[in-house]
C-alpha cells in the first residue's frame, strides 16, 4: 500500500477521502488533521491526513512511513512551514523536528491515538520505552507551532 513513501493507487483514494473528512467542521476529533505543504519539487500544495499527537503540553505530528514519506521531505524542503486544517479551518504553523533521543514518549502517546500506525512501527503503546528508544531515529517527530509573525495568511504555505 506504501512503497518507498508513497501510496499506492487504493492508499492515495483513502488518503483523499480521510483528508476531506479529517480537516471538517463536522468531524470533532480533536486528533484529526489535514497537513498542507508545498511540494518540494513542483510546488504544489500536497495535502495528508494525519493524526496529531498530544503530550506534555504540546501536539506533535509523526511519520509512521519514516524519513522518506514524501510529506517529511515536503516540511523538510519547506523549512517546517506549512498549514494545519482541522474542524473546519486552517492555521498557518511551522514544524519543529525533534531529535531522536527525545521522541520515545511522544512515539507511544502517537500508538495510542493512532492504532492504524502500529504495524508500521511494529509495536503497541504498551510496549516498553526501550523499544520506542530503539525505533525512534526511524519515524520523524515535529512539534506543531503557530507560524507567527511570518505575514501568511489562513490557508497559505510559503514558497519553499
Amino acid at each position: 500500500m506504501y512503497r518507498g513513501g508513497r501510496p499506492g493507487g487504493l492508499m492515495r483514494l483513502l488518503n483523499r477521502l480521510d483528508a476531506l473528512m479529517y480537516g471538517a467542521r463536522w468531524l470533532p476529533l480533536s486528533r484529526t488533521a489535514v497537513l498542507k505543504v508545498a511540494g518540494r519539487r513542483s510546488g504544489a500544495i500536497t495535502s495528508v491526513p494525519v493524526a496529531v499527537t498530544r503530550h506534555r503540553g504540546g501536539e506533535y505530528l509523526v511519520s509512521m512511513l519514516g524519513p522518506d514519506a514524501n510529506w517529511v521531505r515536503n516540511v523538510r524542503a519547506a523549512g517546517g512551514r506549512a498549514v494545519l486544517r482541522r474542524r473546519g479551518s486552517e492555521q498557518p504553523i511551522l514544524l519543529k523536528e525533534i531529535p531522536p533521543e527525545h521522541r520515545a514518549e511522544i512515539l507511544r502517546r502517537y500508538l495510542a491515538v493512532a492504532p492504524g500506525a502500529r504495524p508500521h512501527l511494529g509495536l503497541s503503546p504498551e510496549s516498553p520505552l526501550p523499544e520506542f528508544r530503539r525505533i525512534a531515529a526511524a519515524h520523524p517527530v515535529f512539534r506543531i507551532r503557530p507560524a507567527g509573525g511570518d505575514g501568511l495568511q489562513a490557508g497559505q504555505v510559503p514558497p519553499s
